[in-house]
Protein backbone atom coordinates (compact mmCIF):
# COMPACT_ATOMS: atom_id res chain seq x y z
CA UNK A 1 0.00 0.00 0.00
CA UNK A 2 2.76 2.22 0.79
CA UNK A 3 4.64 1.90 -2.45
CA UNK A 4 1.50 3.01 -4.22
CA UNK A 5 0.93 5.91 -2.56
CA UNK A 6 4.55 6.83 -3.07
CA UNK A 7 4.35 5.92 -6.92
CA UNK A 8 0.18 8.27 -6.72
CA UNK A 9 2.18 11.22 -5.00
CA UNK A 10 5.08 11.17 -7.79
CA UNK A 11 2.29 10.29 -10.95
CA UNK A 12 0.32 12.93 -9.23
CA UNK A 13 3.47 15.55 -9.19
CA UNK A 14 4.08 14.84 -13.14
CA UNK A 15 0.81 14.74 -14.43
CA UNK A 16 -0.33 17.97 -13.07
CA UNK A 17 2.42 19.81 -13.01
CA UNK A 18 3.01 20.36 -9.53
CA UNK A 19 6.82 21.15 -9.93
CA UNK A 20 6.84 23.20 -6.35
CA UNK A 21 5.17 20.65 -4.12
CA UNK A 22 7.57 17.13 -3.73
CA UNK A 23 5.75 13.63 -3.30
CA UNK A 24 6.52 14.08 1.07
CA UNK A 25 4.66 16.76 0.92
CA UNK A 26 1.28 15.21 0.14
CA UNK A 27 -0.24 14.28 3.31
CA UNK A 28 -1.81 10.69 2.02
CA UNK A 29 -5.24 11.94 4.18
CA UNK A 30 -5.29 15.48 3.11
CA UNK A 31 -8.43 15.93 0.26
CA UNK A 32 -6.76 16.13 -3.28
CA UNK A 33 -10.18 19.07 -3.99
CA UNK A 34 -10.67 22.01 -2.35
CA UNK A 35 -8.78 22.62 1.09
CA UNK A 36 -5.68 19.55 0.31
CA UNK A 37 -4.26 20.23 -2.65
CA UNK A 38 -6.45 22.22 -4.37
CA UNK A 39 -7.14 20.23 -7.50
CA UNK A 40 -10.21 20.94 -9.87
CA UNK A 41 -12.50 18.90 -12.09
CA UNK A 42 -9.81 19.38 -15.34
CA UNK A 43 -7.16 17.38 -12.43
CA UNK A 44 -10.00 14.90 -11.44
CA UNK A 45 -9.68 13.76 -15.80
CA UNK A 46 -5.70 13.81 -15.12
CA UNK A 47 -6.04 11.00 -12.34
CA UNK A 48 -8.37 9.20 -14.48
CA UNK A 49 -6.04 9.24 -16.95
CA UNK A 50 -3.25 7.68 -14.13
CA UNK A 51 -5.61 4.78 -13.58
CA UNK A 52 -6.53 3.64 -16.78
CA UNK A 53 -2.69 4.40 -18.06
CA UNK A 54 -0.91 2.88 -15.00
CA UNK A 55 -2.99 0.78 -13.20
CA UNK A 56 -5.28 -0.33 -16.26
CA UNK A 57 -8.56 0.60 -14.25
CA UNK A 58 -11.24 2.04 -16.34
CA UNK A 59 -14.04 4.13 -14.69
CA UNK A 60 -17.10 2.95 -16.10
CA UNK A 61 -19.26 5.32 -13.10
CA UNK A 62 -17.09 8.57 -12.23
CA UNK A 63 -20.14 9.33 -9.67
CA UNK A 64 -19.34 5.85 -8.15
CA UNK A 65 -16.07 6.25 -7.86
CA UNK A 66 -15.94 10.07 -6.35
CA UNK A 67 -15.10 8.66 -2.93
CA UNK A 68 -12.24 7.08 -4.16
CA UNK A 69 -10.48 10.32 -5.69
CA UNK A 70 -11.11 12.22 -1.51
CA UNK A 71 -6.85 11.54 -0.87
CA UNK A 72 -4.00 9.78 -2.58
CA UNK A 73 -4.88 6.96 0.02
CA UNK A 74 -8.10 6.33 -0.54
CA UNK A 75 -7.40 6.44 -4.50
CA UNK A 76 -4.42 3.66 -3.03
CA UNK A 77 -7.17 1.81 -1.68
CA UNK A 78 -8.96 1.52 -4.54
CA UNK A 79 -6.12 0.93 -6.95
CA UNK A 80 -5.72 -2.37 -4.71
CA UNK A 81 -9.26 -3.40 -4.58
CA UNK A 82 -9.34 -3.21 -8.03
CA UNK A 83 -6.41 -4.95 -8.61
CA UNK A 84 -7.92 -8.30 -6.45
CA UNK A 85 -10.30 -8.64 -9.13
Amino acid sequence: MEQIIQQLKEQLIEALNLEEIKPEDIDPDAPLFGDGLGLDSIDALEIILILEKNYGIRLENTAEAKPHFYSVRTLAQYIVSQQDK
